[in-house]
């Protein structure tokens, strides 16, 4: 049995001719009406594309008759769907018709359904057709468009939900069209006029859900499209009220992707600290973090976790926060089985540790140990290589204070990390390097212990060479160097030369010939394969910084071994490796790289390097051969000692 209703929807046929009836009837209102109510019940937009239409509506559009320009602007609305007759359409006589009409709205009668039909059909034809925006422009007929945005009481209540829902989709069609349309825009005021939109609807989110819903995406496309838009102070606050009142998703996820654009200001961090935004979040996470089942409802939970982090980034925003509930609020996530919301307290916690005096009260009030607690959890290979991120920053920065690191260390910093050696995600790596490079600072017992750890030294040496990410290749020469320099330094400092001392042949002579430390550390050290390699390649890297801690930690090795003192075998072994590895090339690559950036600090150790190197016979005769001597003379800081 055939449903009765399917034959109501015209077919192509039917179609044909109901346009050639509205063709050639005479236009009055029963007759029309009818005929347009009936194209516009069709599904297929696409069945129109073969009919030039534009004329014929053109004609209706200037009718008299108000029903028939409602009808004809809903037909035109329904077939514009169709990007071909978009194109048909975009005339200028059309567009500048529906213009004149909604340059009278409100109409004297009030009633909004013209208006509503008429933004449906130029928000279809502005989609995606920027030659329509361009003859809107030419028009000016933006102007028109901005002044729907004045229009706040409107007395047809029935279909004043319709017209707010047009109206935003046509003023975002013909705004989605560049850069230049929405710096006009703003020329004509249109801030000022979504201002005072969304203060009524902050007034009463509820009652207003569908105004501040069909508003704030226009405030989307003006930040995409007007480059450091920065909105007025009050915009942000209501919009962080707006967050707070609101129980709709759609509209929680808009005004957070505004105030994260806006927080990229730290003044706006500042004033959304002080409004108590990152309290309204934690609150709103809380209190639905169980509902957040679905992928969509995850994301929107995502995103207000970092818009808290956001704002705890900037410097006096941080400090802000530091004296309100919101800093316990984070404490208390680490005990969260949520994984974005532990994330979310570690990284808040980090971003607190940007101070020594915070850092030394988390390691008094235990936050340490908490961090740690988690980091042991979730240090392997298959854990959240996010969270893992996020630890280790978090506590290589609590890890930097002198009066932190023994109790960091007690606490089993360095057990819990090794492990995540076997880890090779670089952003993870980097970090995890970076926290022991800050934790041997200044710790010789430590320093040495990790010098005889083998599984950790042939990692440094691989990541030194075969890393694509630079900063992995950095840090692991780093390490190295700065194992090598607080394990050993205080022994052999006074063993190293400086300005004014002896002559280089005679270094060897002053290094005293009792030697009462134990090498064995930097003996084992050496003993890997590429060690000596990775010191000597970090003579030519790219930052000043990184060469000055390659000379140091030349320099000790020379002092321990190289001396008369000095074990004969690791001695011949270690002259032999440096000319192997070419230390001669590399230090005149140095010279002739850096010499115009060097401080005098740098200058003095490469003088130290060079000198300690020629306690060897061989090394002299090494260095030679790469003209080092002459090279030194080239050094500008070196030139104006010598004027002076």
């Amino acid at each position: 049995m055939v449903n009765g209703s399917y034959f109501s929807f015209p077919f192509l046929a039917e179609i044909d001719e109901l346009i050639e009836q509205l063709k050639t009837t005479t236009v009055s209102p029963s007759n029309t009406t009818t005929l347009l109510c009936e194209i516009s019940a069709t599904k297929d937009p696409k069945l129109f594309d073969k009919h030039e239409l534009a004329e014929c509506f053109l004609r209706l559009t200037q009718c008299e008759d108000t029903n028939v320009r409602k009808e004809a602007a809903k037909c035109i609305a329904e077939i514009t769907k169709s990007e071909v007759q978009r194109k048909k359409f975009t005339k200028r006589e059309i567009i500048a018709a529906f213009l004149e009409c909604l340059r009278h709205v409100p109409t004297d009668d009030g009633s909004m359904e013209l208006p509503i039909q008429i933004c449906r059909a130029l928000g279809n034809i502005c989609y995606l057709n920027d030659e329509a925006r361009d003859l809107i422009l030419e028009l000016k007929g933006d102007a028109v468009l901005l002044q729907l945005l004045d229009i706040a009481n409107i007395e047809d209540v029935t279909n004043a939900p319709q017209f707010i829902k047009v109206r935003g989709g046509l003023l975002s069609n013909y705004l989605l069209g560049g850069e230049g349309l929405a710096k006009r825009a703003m020329e004509l005021g249109i801030m000022q006029k979504l201002q005072h939109i969304i203060d009524t609807g902050a007034s009463n989110v509820e009652q207003h859900e569908d105004l501040l819903l069909n508003t704030l995406p226009l405030l989307s496309i003006l930040t995409e499209n007007v480059a450091d838009l920065n909105f007025e102070s009050q915009l942000n606050i209501q919009l962080s009220r707006i967050l707070a009142a609101s129980t709709n998703p759609d509209l929680a996820e808009m005004c957070l992707e505004l105030l994260h654009y806006q927080a990229e200001s730290d003044e706006v961090k500042l004033l959304l600290a002080k409004d108590g935004l990152c309290e309204t979040i934690y609150n709103l996470l809380e209190k639905y973090k169980t509902l957040a089942s679905t992928n969509e409802a995850r994301a929107l939970m995502k995103l207000a976790c970092e818009l808290i982090v956001l704002i705890l980034t900037g410097d006096e925003s941080m400090h802000y926060l530091y004296t309100t509930p919101l800093l316990k609020n984070m404490v208390d996530w680490l005990d969260s089985t949520d994984m974005d919301l532990l994330t979310t307290g570690v990284l808040a916690l980090g971003n607190f540790a940007r101070t020594d005096s915070h850092c030394i009260y988390f390691v008094e009030q235990q936050t340490m140990n908490k961090l740690l607690q988690v980091l042991a959890k979730n240090n392997g290979v298959k854990d959240d290589v996010r969270l893992q991120h996020a630890l280790l920053s978090a506590l290589r920065n609590l890890v930097i204070p002198k009066p932190n690191k023994n109790a960091v260390i007690q606490a089993g910093l360095v057990q819990t990390i090794l492990p995540m050696l076997e880890i090779h995600q670089p952003p993870v790596v980097f970090k995890l390097l970076g926290t022991l490079r800050m934790t041997v600072d200044g710790q010789e017992k430590l320093a040495l212990e990790l010098l005889k750890n083998k599984t950790l030294i042939e990692q440094l040496v691989h990541w030194s060479k075969s890393s694509d990410y630079a900063g992995v290749t950095g840090e692991s020469l780093r390490l190295m160097a700065w194992l090598i320099k607080h394990a050993y330094l205080n022994k052999i400092a006074y063993a190293l030369p400086r300005k004014g001392d002896a002559p280089a042949e005679q270094i060897a002579d002053k290094i005293p010939l009792t030697q009462d430390y134990d090498r064995s550390s930097l003996s084992e050290f050496l003993a890997n394969e590429g060690t000596v390699e990775a010191m000597v390649s970090m003579l030519t890297a790219q930052h000043l910084v990184m060469q000055n801690e390659a000379l140091i930690a030349l320099c000790i090795l020379s002092v321990v071994y190289l001396s008369k003192a000095g074990e004969a075998d690791q001695a011949q072994r270690l002259q032999d490796q440096l000319i192997q590895c070419n230390v001669g090339a590399k230090l005149a690559e140095l010279i002739t790289k850096s010499s115009d950036s060097m401080t005098k600090e740098i200058v003095e150790n490469l003088q130290n390097c060079i000198n300690l190197l020629k306690t060897s016979e061989k090394l002299v005769a090494h260095l030679e051969q790469h003209n080092i001597n002459e090279l030194l003379k080239s050094i500008p800081i070196l030139t104006e000692y010598c004027t002076l």
